[in-house]
This record gives C-alpha cells, structure tokens and sequence, in this order.
C-alpha cells in the first residue's frame, strides 16, 4: 500500500514545495467485455488499489514527473510540440495533458512525483488510474476547483488513441473517474451515461487473481478485434440499415442474418452481441441479489471471450476452471483486455480460501507460475486526497 506521508515527504525533498495529494483507482470489470467500443454497455467497479500523484505548480511551462515505481524522472514542455507514441508510460502522462488541453482546461508547468498499488499490466487499468490521476492533478492545479469528471475520461481515452495507440473504449478512464462507494456502474457507452446498482453480496465478495502473466499479443490483437467488428457492422447494416454499431443488433436479429458473414467475423460478432445481453442480465441480478444467476452470466462470458472472441489464454482459462463448480463459488471469468493478466470470481467469503489454494495449485502445476490474489470492494473514483468533499 502507499503510505501517503512519506509521498508528501519524498516530493519536499525533491521539490522544496509542498505539493497537493490526489489518487485514482484501477477497476475490475465484472461482466461486459469488449462492448465499450462497440456503443455497449460494461458493469465495472473500481477497486481498492490506487494510482497517487503528489503535485505543485512551477513556474514554467515543464512538467516534470518522477516515479518511484520505474524509480526515473521524464519531463515535457507544454510550450513545444508533443511527442507521441514513445512506447514509454510519459506517453500515458503527456497524452493526458495535451487532451485537457485541448478540451478546453488550463495546464500549468507542474512538479509530479507518483508511486502506485494498482498491478501494472494485470488487467486491472493501472493505464487508466495514472491518466486520471494526473489529469485530475494537472486541472487542478491549473485552477480548477473541481474538473469535470466526464471530460478528464474522455481526456484520457484520447491520450491512449492519439499518443499510446491503443484504440479502447472509454469503460476502464470512466470508471476511475465516476466511480461510487459500494456501487457497480452500468455504463452505457454510447450515450456516457450510467446506472449506479448496488454491490450489496452479503457473506459473498469479490476475489480478482492476478495471473502475472501478460502475452505480447495483446495491444496489436486488441486494435485488430476492434477493426474485425467495424466490418461486421458494415456487413450487417446492409440488412439492418439501423444497425451503428454492434450494441444495436439483438440476438434474434444476429441469427437470422442472411446471408452469414465470414466465419471469424461471425464469431467476433456473436461474442460482443450476446456479452451485451449478458451484461444488461447481470445487472439486473444484481438489483435482485440473484448471486446464482450472476455468476452464471459470467461464466458464460470467460466462455464466449475464450471461444467466440478468442483473447483468453492457456493460464487465465485453468485459474477459472480451478474454482467453477466449487462449494459457495457463483462463477469467474477473465476480465481486461486478455491474452493475460487477472480473473474475477463472486464467492462466498468462506470459500476463498479453498478457491486461492485451488488456482494457485492449478497454476503452479501447469505454468510455473505464481498468482497473486486480493479481494476487493467497490471503491470511489478519482479525488483530491485529505480534504476534497
């Protein structure tokens, strides 16, 4: 965990200043993979993990951002022209600070020194929890009392396309921003709208494993899975002129379709407009406290993203089988973007125990691998820490 005193303390001594304190959380997504560019709709919640960013305004126009994690100082001039897609985590940060820009918010030069909790590359947003932790510093700082929330995640959404490259959709920088104690977020991508519904379980919880495995694939098959479903829109507007995006195709719809598309574009397809069902399902188990029928929902995903959409892996899909079917497990399933990083499971809290040994056996046995795991409740999104109400 962070200890946030000595953040404050680290940044006087390399700054001489006293800087202000503000954090942002990763999220878990609890069903609704891989909808959020295709105008779906995602029921994430943001974890208990934090991204903190200690900060002072300078004088000039430089930022000047040191991380104890990668323990290196970057820096950019907001008065020069912006350099994009460095393959390094500045590009995250610069990003983030051009978009505010660009939406309309004043930047001033700052001195930034960040450390994290959220793991990095899990799965879990650390991207998203840094570009909102720094654009909400960064706004800040820059005299906003209070930064719309709405605009720093669309902020940080265009500093993945137009400086890390990364096309995603707006779900993983909405959740750290809107984010509420206690509450699951249907979100609806399209409108930017959502649902609070509450994360009452009970004697259940949440348990994310993190597989610490992160395949290569991910970022260039994440870009190609999201081209593979603009064709398919193309393709089946030409029966169903209405049809936008994927999130306007029903199931009914999607089978009727004729003539077939190709099969690869037939099952990329399928996996987005059942997961979209899927989700609106869920949260409505949700609502009711129907803990048998969510997890079933979400067992019924990890199967679509690991046969339709084909961005599991070998070690995400042996952490789920070790647990589904087990004494007080309601279901798991991979969540991010794939290809590694952690699966989600509701349980009951009894039953944890049983389940981490599970995996962690399973694991070791087959990968070599050594998992980690925490159980986590729904926390708030982005805030100025030790006074912001």
């Amino acid at each position: 965990m962070v200890d946030l005193r000595q953040l404050e303390e680290r940044f006087e001594q390399l700054h001489q200043q006293s800087p202000r304190l503000f954090s942002a959380p990763g999220r878990v997504n609890l069903i609704g993979e891989h909808t959020d560019y295709n105008d779906g709709f995602v029921l994430p919640i943001a974890i208990d993990r934090r991204t903190f960013v200690a900060g002072a305004p300078r004088s000039d126009t430089r930022v000047v951002i040191h991380s104890l994690a990668f323990d290196q100082t970057v820096q950019f001039d907001l008065s020069e022209p912006g350099q994009r897609c460095r393959g390094s985590w500045l590009d995250y940060i610069e990003g983030t600070a051009r978009a505010l820009l660009a939406l309309g918010f004043t930047v001033c030069g700052a001195n930034l020194l960040i450390d994290s909790d959220v793991p990095a590359g899990a799965g879990l947003s650390a991207s998203a929890a840094l570009e909102l932790s720094v654009g909400y510093a960064l706004a800040s700082l820059g005299g906003a009392p209070k930064p719309d929330r709405l605009q720093l995640a669309l902020a940080g959404q265009k500093a993945e396309h137009e400086y890390v490259g990364t096309r995603c959709g707006i779900m993983d920088q909405y959740i750290s921003a809107l984010a509420q104690k206690d509450r699951a977020l249907l979100i609806d991508c399209r409108s930017l709208t959502f649902e609070p519904v509450s994360l009452q379980l009970g004697n259940a919880c949440v348990l994310i494993c993190d597989t610490k495995v992160k395949h290569e694939l991910s970022s260039s098959a994440y870009n190609e899975r999201r081209e593979q479903c603009e064709e398919g829109v193309q393709e089946i507007a030409r029966q169903y002129p209405h049809v936008r995006a994927l999130r306007d195709v029903t199931i009914a719809e999607f089978e009727a379709l004729t003539p077939r598309l190709r099969p690869l574009l037939d099952k990329r397809c399928r996996h987005v407009i059942t997961e979209t069902a899927r989700t609106l399902a869920a949260a409505g188990a949700l609502r009711a406290g129907q803990l048998t029928r969510l997890g079933r929902l979400m067992s019924e995903s990890h199967v679509s993203l690991r046969d339709d959409y084909e961005v599991s892996c070998g070690e995400l899909d042996e952490a789920v089988s070790a647990v589904l079917g087990a004494p007080g497990v309601y279901g798991s399933r991979m969540t991010g973007g794939g290809f590694g990083g952690c699966t989600v499971t509701v349980l009951e809290r009894e039953a944890v125990p049983q389940a981490v040994r599970s995996i962690r056996d399973r694991l070791r046995a087959r990968f070599d691998i050594e998992p980690q795991f925490f159980a986590t409740d729904a926390c708030a999104g982005v805030t100025e820490e030790m006074g912001e109400t």
